[in-house]
């Protein structure tokens, strides 16, 4: 076993692709963790989701051990490999608050990015010893010398600290090891206190029971020891306890320090959640370990499941899927239009795409997701206080409310010098301010924009990168909310409203929004033998409507000659069939319809 004052507890933090899981790769190969045999790229990346998309989902630990060349002993390196991306951030800040100190990889060829700045100012905020790496020095297009100046001048870290490193080559790589080893701190805790540990982590095993991943605070914890976990009460015997190799290796013991797992043979996802402390139940802790604070959800969607049977099987698959994405909620509905379902909220758009798509791959189940949305505070007239609505269709009538306020975001883009200008004009069509510009090197800017966040979650990402050649990056943070014009843009089909289609927006955009939707759905219901009117509507005020023709069968065909009263009377007689089936004639409207909201910002 290696002493308290030999164990090391880090994360990788980064941008994007700036090579955080090609380091962890090199890692875990220098320090003989995976047989030369297993090795794949991107080892830790085990979800397909993860390979096929090349991002980080999911933050993985592992324990390496190194032996280290200045005083030839034994090391445990514990690593938690952390995503890139502004969706997963909160991943992010739940590993950095197990560690005692951050790998920062910067590109040699990009510099500093928007999710760069962020997460060294979230490494900074928990206190964490960081250590500077300079990744893909061998690329062709790498300035080593120009991004040196600006960790300098931007984040204030002085040259001779930054290691320069090619992680695809391994150049550099065992200097990363020996300043894991000389400057990040060992974890302080006493192994002879009550047993605290920090729940960062979890997932779901079917012989298992729940698996929580823990950072011990404080205490040993040995094999099969009764256990009970704080703040839901549940207690149980440990059925099995080990570190991560990266695959899970049981080990009798783990003491105060450590980064491990324990199977509590839990069968309820409830009773263990990510941010509770593990303790011994017959020696508990006096008080729980800081947990997290909770994630707050940005963006809003119903997910239904396409037959109705498939109802209970949607609601087992969110409870064991929210015990390992803590960061996602969700609470049931029920709409008209597309039966019994859940209101989720989620923390951007790409993470509820991930969550969808692990429904649909994980759990077999075929979905369909309303619009989304943000979360609205709506205050109500005479002093009635204030409403949060995430779901346009329970929006309060139009005479009960006296203002709506809309959440609004610090944006952070950095982009080459040449695109300020598109930059410019696509945040203030989205009703963006402009705050300030400043400029990182120069061939590079930061500007900062306040935005409302509805406009932010469309598809202004996907515009950001298609206008600067994919070259910006970005970055958000809440910024609380404020009163807006406000309205509920209400979509009927053959006179019936459609709950699932409503969605609320700017006043000035509600006839173009209501056109473009109209427009869009008409193309998409399937002609019925009736007239089919798609209207859009604020309130009882009609602003935008459509008709899906109606299909006519030709009851004149054998109608020759003779006189023209029977060729009337036939008409007459279809006029009024058609007029009957409009008033009991169902639509069916297709999935396609649903997806017509998010595609509208793409026309």
């Amino acid at each position: 076993m290696i002493p308290q004052d030999r164990l090391r507890n880090f994360s990788i933090i980064a941008h994007i692709d700036h090579g955080k899981s090609t380091l962890a790769d090199r890692l875990l190969e220098l320090t003989h963790t995976i047989d030369a045999r297993q090795m794949t790229s991107q080892v830790l990346d085990s979800m397909d989701l993860e390979r096929e998309k090349g991002i980080t989902i999911k933050a993985r630990a592992v324990r390496l051990e190194y032996t280290s060349s200045r005083d030839g002993l034994v090391y445990g390196l514990n690593l938690i490999d952390t995503p890139g991306h502004v969706d997963f951030s909160y991943e992010v800040s739940r590993s950095l608050q197990a560690c005692e100190g951050a790998i920062l990889v910067v590109d040699a060829s990009q510099g500093i990015e928007a999710q760069t700045l962020a997460n060294v100012h979230l490494a900074l905020r928990e206190g964490l010893t960081i250590v500077p790496v300079l990744n893909k020095i061998d690329l062709p297009s790498a300035q080593p010398e120009l991004v040196l100046e600006e960790l300098e001048n931007v984040l204030a870290i002085p040259r001779e600290e930054v290691i320069l490193a090619s992680a695809k080559e391994g150049t550099g790589v065992p200097d990363i090891l020996e300043a894991i080893v000389a400057r990040i701190p060992a974890p302080r805790g006493n192994p002879k206190d009550r047993l605290q540990g920090l729940i960062f982590d979890s997932h779901y095993d079917p012989y298992k029971g729940v698996v929580v991943y823990v950072r011990l605070a404080a205490g040993t914890l040995h094999e099969h020891e009764e256990v009970r976990l704080m703040a839901s009460g549940a207690e149980s015997e440990i059925l099995e306890l080990g570190v991560f190799r990266p695959g899970l290796v049981p080990v009798r013991s783990l003491s105060a320090g450590e980064v491990g797992y324990v199977a509590t043979g839990l069968k309820s996802v409830r009773d263990a959640q990510v941010g509770d402390t593990i303790t011994s139940a017959g020696r508990p802790a006096a008080e729980p370990v800081p947990g997290y604070q909770e994630a707050k959800s940005l963006v809003f969607a119903g997910l239904y499941p396409l037959s109705g049977e498939d109802y209970p099987l949607l609601r087992d698959a969110l409870e064991k899927l929210h015990l390992n994405d803590a960061s996602f909620t969700y609470k049931a509905e029920s709409s008209v239009a597309l039966g019994f379902g859940f209101r989720c909220g989620f923390l951007g758009l790409l993470h509820m795409e991930i969550v969808q798509e692990r429904l649909e791959r994980e759990f077999g189940l075929d979905l369909i997701a309303s619009a989304p949305s943000v979360e609205y505070q709506v205050v109500l007239t005479h002093g009635r206080g204030t409403v949060a609505v995430d779901n346009p269709s329970r929006l309060p009538a139009a005479n009960d409310i006296e203002e709506i306020q809309e959440p609004w975001v610090k944006l952070s883009v950095v982009t080459p010098a040449s695109y300020i200008g598109p930059l410019m004009e696509l945040s203030t069509n989205r009703r963006g301010a402009f705050q300030d510009l400043e400029y990182l090197d120069p061939q590079r800017v930061l500007m900062r924009f306040h935005m409302p966040l509805a406009e932010l979650i469309v598809d202004y990402y996907d515009q950001l990168k298609s206008r600067t050649a994919g070259y910006a990056s970005m970055d958000y943070e809440e910024a609380g909310y404020r009163p807006a014009n406000l309205v509920k843009v209400d979509i009927m089909v053959n006179g019936e409203p459609v709950d699932a289609l409503s969605l609320i927006v700017h006043r000035e955009r509600a006839q173009s929004t209501g056109r473009v939707l109209v427009e869009a759905l008409r193309k998409l219901i399937p002609r019925q033998m009736f007239e089919v009117p798609i209207q859009a509507a604020i309130g009882s005020n009609v602003i935008a409507r459509e008709t899906v023709r109606a299909l006519r069968k030709n009851v004149l065909a054998k109608c020759y000659g003779g006189d023209i009263t029977r060729k009337r009377k036939l008409l007459e007689k279809q006029k009024e069939g058609k007029q009957r089936m409009k008033r009991v004639g169902s639509v069916e409207i297709p999935q396609e319809a649903f997806l017509a909201i998010l595609r509208m910002g793409e026309g």
